[in-house]
């Protein structure tokens, strides 16, 4: 039904007020799409979603995103957190006010805070090309399109068994092709290795060397041949020897990586989605960052 007085009432109130009314309406109009927003059981059905979200809009997107299963690939980290040798570990204390040095307490002053002093490349973290390349791109200068990509999983425990230091191999990729489908383009490949079980469990095993990782021409053949945008691995590093020239190729070639990566055992091979966030710090080199996968 029409209502012709509503647009003249509308326009007749002052701004703050036509927004209030506007948003009011809006929640009149769709109450199952609020329910979606807040996770209550009727939203679950698609008959519930308001006319206005045909099939390819953002809404049905949302409801289709939210009824996937979701897995956290990211570690916590604490002053006790492996890292390697040269960097040194994390320092979290109490967040003062600089003029007195009096820690903040929400006792006194309604909040607390932490000052952290670390390392940019701790705990679960992003390697942006300018890492190991003057004139590549920080952290701040890469699209937050590529924060969101298909991720494609290589599993390489079976070969752990017998080799326990194994270097993913092209021929290696060919294989998991064979059983797959091939790597698609703009994708994040990520290594799985079950390394990261160690990193509370043990973390002087997670620090070992030699430990299983890429190799060149497996990252080459990746980068070069399949068009990936990124890649990610549990370990620490990249490579398996000391060297750095799979680490030192990719971010020299404009790409990016995350390392300290964990639960890739909880993600299928293919058809999940690896979404990755970082701050945005001004020529930023690494920092922690936050992945996660949505399962297909």
């Amino acid at each position: 039904m029409k209502r012709p007085g509503v647009k003249r009432k509308l326009a007749e109130l002052p701004g703050r007020m036509l927004l209030a009314a506007l948003f009011g309406l809006a929640l009149t109009q769709a109450p199952a799409f609020v329910a979606l927003a807040q996770g209550a059981p009727q939203a679950k059905s698609q008959a519930q979603l308001p006319a206005q979200s045909p099939a390819g809009s953002l809404a049905e997107a949302y409801r289709i995103i939210a009824s996937k299963q979701f897995v956290d690939l990211t570690h916590s980290f604490s002053p006790l957190t492996p890292v390697w040798k040269g960097f040194g570990p994390a320092t979290f204390s109490a967040g003062a006010d600089p003029a007195t040095g009096r820690p903040y307490t929400i006792g006194k002053d309604g909040f607390r805070v932490f000052f952290y002093s670390m390392v940019g490349q701790y705990g679960t973290h992003i390697d942006p090309p300018a890492h190991f390349d003057l004139n590549g791109q920080t952290m701040d200068q890469i699209p937050v399109k590529q924060m969101i990509l298909p991720l494609v999983v290589f599993d390489m425990t079976p070969m752990l068994k017998t080799d326990p230091n194994h270097a993913l191999s092209v021929e290696d990729i060919k294989a998991w092709e064979h059983q797959h489908g091939r790597v698609p383009a703009g994708s994040f490949a990520a290594l799985r290795t079950d390394m990261y079980k160690d990193w509370t469990a043990d973390p002087q095993r997670f620090k070992r060397a030699p430990f299983p990782a890429w190799s060149l021409a497996a990252i080459k053949f990746l980068y070069e041949q399949r068009g990936i945008v990124a890649n990610g691995h549990e370990a620490m590093d990249t490579d398996t020897t000391p060297d750095m020239k799979s680490e030192t190729w990719l971010l020299k070639h404009g790409h990016w990586q995350i390392e300290v990566m964990a639960n890739l055992d909880k993600v299928p091979a293919t058809g999940a989605l690896i979404v990755v966030s970082w701050p945005k710090p001004k020529h930023g080199l690494g920092f922690p960052a936050r992945a996660f996968a949505i399962l297909p």
